[in-house]
């Protein structure tokens, strides 16, 4: 009668599992890790790309002499040359942290004033941290020869995209866009940073707006309410240089 071989028993110990059953724990290990490298590919893959924002810091603390407009958020207009473009530009700007600038900006609005502070950009829309030694306060050497162009309307139109309020969105966190950043972007936008809205599709080559009240004074508390929805909303568009400005009703607005 032929000896019967004993039956293979891992032990935790040994250096190497019994020879039966090596194919086995190595189709199983193979099989573990790839579906570990496929959750994770997934997880990755479905996490919105944060893009290209950030603050400038590699620049470091820059001074910016243009106007003020303080409404409806206090932006910086500056001449060509300015910051380096040949054409005029508006720069949204911000206090440090969740703070807007209405305070200093408003009683310098339509002025020549010098700014400091560290850009946070992002493709073509900049703001400035307005902050430190400058801070912002009326030019000691205006730009000669130079008053920011008046407003260009352009008309009426219903838009599809997203408010992020404008410091996380250009840099400030990443990301700063979608539900999960909602809370915060309601603080900030609280605090008196510019609200913007991000469209799905590009008007006129631009993506981002600043949005204002149909009057073009700063938004109600309502706006709260709609803050990194994707929705609808339906207003006037003008554009100062740059930059453009949606003065919406938020009455029109419609969650898609």
């Amino acid at each position: 009668m032929a000896k019967k071989k004993p039956d293979p028993f891992f032990i935790g110990w040994a250096k190497k599992p019994p020879k039966s059953l090596q194919g086995f724990l190595f189709l199983i290990s193979a099989v573990l890790v790839g579906a570990a490298a496929g959750v994770a590919l997934g997880i990755g893959s479905s996490v919105p790309d944060p893009g290209d924002a950030r603050f400038a810091w590699g620049a470091g603390y820059q001074t910016f002499t243009g106007y003020v407009d303080a409404k409806p958020y206090p932006l910086l207009r500056l001449p060509a040359g300015e910051d380096g473009r040949d054409k005029p530009h508006a720069m949204l700007i911000s206090g440090i942290g969740k703070r807007g600038m209405q305070q200093l900006a408003g009683p310098l609005d339509g002025q020549p004033v010098d700014a400091g502070g560290i850009l946070l950009k992002r493709g073509d829309l900049d703001m400035l941290q307005v902050g430190g030694k400058v801070s912002l306060r009326a030019a000691e050497n205006p730009v000669p020869n130079f008053t920011p162009a008046p407003a260009e309307h352009l008309g009426k139109w219903r838009l599809t995209g997203e408010i992020c309020d404008g410091k996380c969105y250009n840099g400030a966190m990443r990301p700063g866009v979608g539900l999960a950043h909602k809370a915060c972007a309601n603080l900030c936008i609280i605090g008196g940073i510019p609200p913007v809205f991000v469209t799905t599709t590009p008007l006129l080559g631009s993506e981002f707006f600043l949005l204002a009240d149909e009057n073009g004074e700063p938004l109600s508390s309502e706006v709260e309410d709609w803050v990194a929805l994707l929705i609808s909303l339906e207003g006037e568009v003008e554009r100062r240089d740059d930059l453009m400005i949606f003065k919406v009703n938020l009455d029109s607005a419609k969650q898609l």
